[in-house]
């Protein structure tokens, strides 16, 4: 593997890494929609209220997630999708761009996974 202070960042790294930050976004979306046991909700008021979960916070507030009428976040819900996706390609964005060595870092990892994954296709082929 090359050295991390020698890998150079390219176009595709931050497609990849956009990717990536999708994906966990999707994946955060589902966790949050199928693991809560207490709902996220007691009222329908717009204050918050108590947390009882890893759930209802300020950017449930701010962006409106929605609860379906027992108060647990809503699956089926595109917008809860959409918004749970964009906070997180958003802070993961920030992270990548002003943190140099975690930039370096997912460059180099991209690179030896796309060089790995070419490796192991032409073993499949030469072993048919």
């Amino acid at each position: 593997m090359e050295d991390i202070a020698q890998t150079q960042l390219y176009t595709w790294h931050y497609l990849a890494f956009a990717f990536c930050m999708t994906a966990i976004g999707v994946a955060g979306h589902i966790v949050r929609g199928f693991v809560n046991p207490l709902p996220d909700r007691l009222s329908d008021s717009n204050a918050m209220d108590l947390v009882l979960s890893n759930g209802y916070n300020l950017v449930d507030v701010l962006f409106g997630t929605e609860y379906d009428d027992a108060g647990f976040y809503r699956l089926d819900s595109l917008k809860n999708l959409r918004v749970t996706v964009t906070h997180t390609v958003i802070c993961g964005s920030i992270v990548y761009l002003f943190s140099d060595s975690f930039a370096q870092f997912f460059a180099a990892n991209a690179n030896f996974s796309v060089e790995w994954l070419w490796n192991l296709f032409l073993y499949r082929l030469e072993n048919i």
